[in-house]
């Protein structure tokens, strides 16, 4: 609960210092392409679900080649499992929370790196069989929050045109057994306003 706590507290302090900052700053909608899956016990990840995020950002520059960006993002994450014809799919869907330290070796290109929280807000686990007669529709109770470190980089225009690539690290545990952590691959289009 200490971790959880503390995490609190770095996204509320983050987005005091981003409203506190002088700099130039922007805030714009993002959008885009998941690959989501899940990691079991460390040993491997399952299939990946094809799904999408999109939501809003807040950009302000501390420096000339630093910024802080928070981010309010609606993501679908899960993963599918597939054996023979069947397929067994877990559809998470969450409101993201991610505030990122950027770093512009140039003007037009950056990395970034921090960390995220979610909020589940809908879950269901479906299983096909490949035979309508054995499909059905369950609700299981995974952990409603989640959190993790996003790792990434991308290109930003001049017009304020950004396109991104990241990796959601997910460090919580989705369920109580075999520790299934959340690995989303998220390809982004974003426009300053």
């Amino acid at each position: 609960m200490k971790i959880k706590n503390l995490i609190m507290i770095f996204f509320f302090s983050a987005t005091l210092m981003l409203s506190a900052q002088k700099g130039e700053s922007n805030i714009g909608i993002k959008g885009g392409y998941n690959l989501a899956s899940v990691s079991f016990d460390g040993d491997g990840e399952t299939d990946q679900r094809h799904s999408f995020h999109v939501g809003f950002f807040g950009e302000s520059f501390v420096s000339d080649y630093l910024s802080i960006q928070s981010e309010l993002l609606y993501s679908q994450q899960g993963y599918e499992v597939k054996y023979n014809s069947a397929t067994f799919t877990q559809k998470l869907n969450y409101i993201n929370l991610p505030i990122l330290l950027k770093a512009y070796p140039s003007k037009n290109f950056y990395v970034e790196i921090g960390p995220q929280i979610g909020l589940a807000i809908t879950h269901k686990e479906e299983f096909d069989s490949g035979f309508d007669l054995f499909d059905i529709s369950q609700e299981f109770e995974p952990s409603n929050f989640d959190w993790g470190l996003n790792f990434g980089g991308g290109v930003k225009t001049n017009s304020g045109v950004s396109f991104g690539v990241r990796y959601h690290l997910g460090l919580g545990d989705i369920y109580e057994d075999n520790n299934p952590q959340n690995r989303v691959w998220q390809f982004s289009v974003g426009f300053s306003l």
